[in-house]
């Protein structure tokens, strides 16, 4: 069940530049097809889910939490299978932003897993996720 009816939950555009979109929202479920082709910046965890999601909706890029990256990695796992669409899939600490907030994400946000799509764009491990994020737009790369 997709849950979009709460308040405030619609994505936020935090910056666009050479024709590119960087959104951010607190739950990956709350992308859709508007996104199609962006970069997606959510408080949500990188499970099997988030990247079901992003596959769904052809975003170019998805960001979540790694929430502890977990048991089998199942906090990443999502933005690992990602990888074989295309899609850069990138993970925040968990205990650099909170999960669920995606503007937390976007500000604090500490780059700790990147796919191999993301690292292939350039995107670096212990950087800043908003630094990482505006470099890679400002490159017409996300």
């Amino acid at each position: 069940m997709r849950v979009v009816d709460a308040e405030g939950v619609e994505p936020t555009l935090a910056y666009s530049a050479n024709g590119r979109r960087v959104w951010v929202m607190d739950s990956i479920a709350f992308a859709s097809a508007a996104q199609c082709g962006d970069v997606i910046v959510t408080g949500s965890h990188g499970g099997t889910s988030a990247g079901e999601y992003a596959v769904e909706f052809g975003v170019r890029v998805v960001v979540c939490n790694d929430a502890g990256i977990g048991k089998n990695r199942a906090g990443i796992a999502g933005l690992a299978a990602v990888d074989a669409q295309g899609i850069a899939g990138i993970a925040v600490g968990h205990n650099s932003s909170r999960i669920g907030d995606g503007n937390d994400v976007w500000e604090n946000g500490i780059v700790t897993y990147v796919n191999p799509t993301a690292a292939h764009a350039g995107i670096r491990l212990g950087g800043r996720l908003s630094n990482e994020i505006l470099a890679l737009v400002e490159r017409g790369v996300g």
